[in-house]
């Protein structure tokens, strides 16, 4: 009998195995194949392979290309493989001084706080930075709400550009282009709630 895709292979970390097979959740819901994947990032099939299947480790930058390829987040996939780990209760209660157990160092954690863990039908996040100029644009399937908690940010959602401050807020369908940046030099705090991917997993920010 062949064994399980998700089985624990010979020799692989647990944290490895299961990250691996979140990366592979994610690429099913998208409906992309390995190969595909592998042109995307410019990593080589054999490595991402490996990877899904609990024998390899990915650097930052490829955590960060894998997951980009993928419309998510570093921060959300390593949130998916900790679904794995084990069952999540009904509630979750969060203080504002934790630090996000499931980011690793160098991470920075300080930019992206999981609020919620697992694969719920709401990923909520908090979210700071700093940065002034317009980076990437993000599209992915899911809807996405943002509200800005401290700062202000210029927001690019569809090629319309507007100015969030303190208390205001936007909400945007799936499928749509959108990307935000300090509006002026002052660090921004959002509060970020997404959909679940539709499919059983995580979104991108």
């Amino acid at each position: 009998m062949p064994a399980s895709l998700d089985a624990r292979p010979s020799g692989a970390d647990d944290a490895d195995v299961r990250l691996g097979a979140a990366i592979r959740r994610v690429r099913h819901a998208r409906g992309m194949t390995l190969v595909r994947l592998a042109e995307t990032t410019d990593l080589s099939h054999p490595f991402l392979s490996q990877l899904e299947r609990g024998l390899a480790q990915p650097s930052l930058s490829s955590l960060r290309r894998i997951a980009s390829a993928l419309e998510t987040s570093p921060i959300e996939l390593i949130a998916e493989a900790d679904a794995a780990a084990s069952a999540h209760p009904a509630v979750e209660v969060h203080r504002h001084d934790e630090t996000d157990a499931s980011v690793p160092e160098g991470f920075a954690a300080g930019a992206a706080r999981m609020l919620a863990h697992g694969s719920r039908p709401l990923h909520p996040m908090e979210v700071t930075g700093g940065a002034t100029a317009p980076g990437e644009v993000f599209v992915h399937a899911e809807d996405e709400f943002v509200y800005v908690v401290e700062g202000a940010i210029h927001v690019e959602i569809d090629g319309e550009q507007s100015t969030l401050g303190a208390g205001d807020s936007a909400y945007y369908a799936g499928g749509i282009h959108h990307r935000w940046w300090s509006a002026g030099n002052g660090t921004y705090r959002l509060v970020v709630v997404k959909q679940g991917l539709r499919g059983g997993s995580a979104g991108r920010w």
